[in-house]
């Protein structure tokens, strides 16, 4: 089965001067040529033109619909003669994997609990307030205030 694949270019507003071409359904007609031959060098085959409704803002929380024309070209995608059907593409998404049973379940071995921690834990102070075992000459003295 022929893949392809498609292109979609704005039409062109306003005609191009050309010598010899005086009139501007004349200039517009160049333009459309102009634009086809290039597509067509690069191996895009023209398929037809739309007229399609562009919804777009208008001030600050208003909105017009544009009518925009654009032409619509496609190109046969390369296929090998002998090419292997394709590959699903590869994402980063995670395998999913089967969910198990209750039989599974109860047939492991239940999951022993950790060890207990063999040291005292020690906990910082509650307070910034200097300890009692802290001697009178360790703290700043205060400045008389009188």
């Amino acid at each position: 089965m022929q893949r392809y694949e498609y292109k979609v270019v704005p039409a062109p507003q306003k005609g191009t001067k050309a010598k010899g071409v005086k009139t501007p359904e004349g200039r517009f007609a160049t333009s459309i040529e102009q634009l086809l031959n290039q597509m067509g060098q690069d191996g895009w085959e023209y398929q037809r033109a739309e007229l399609l409704p562009s919804e777009e803002r208008s001030g600050l929380t208003g909105s017009t619909t544009n009518w925009r024309n654009v032409l619509v070209f496609r190109r046969a995608l390369a296929v090998e003669e002998d090419a292997q059907p394709e590959a699903p593409v590869q994402d980063d998404a995670p395998t999913p994997r089967p969910v198990p049973g209750p039989d599974e379940v109860l047939a492991k071995p239940p999951v022993a609990a950790p060890a207990p921690i063999s040291e005292d834990v020690q906990d910082p102070p509650l307070t910034l307030k200097p300890s009692e075992a802290t001697s009178e000459e360790d703290q700043p003295e205060k400045a008389d205030q009188g």
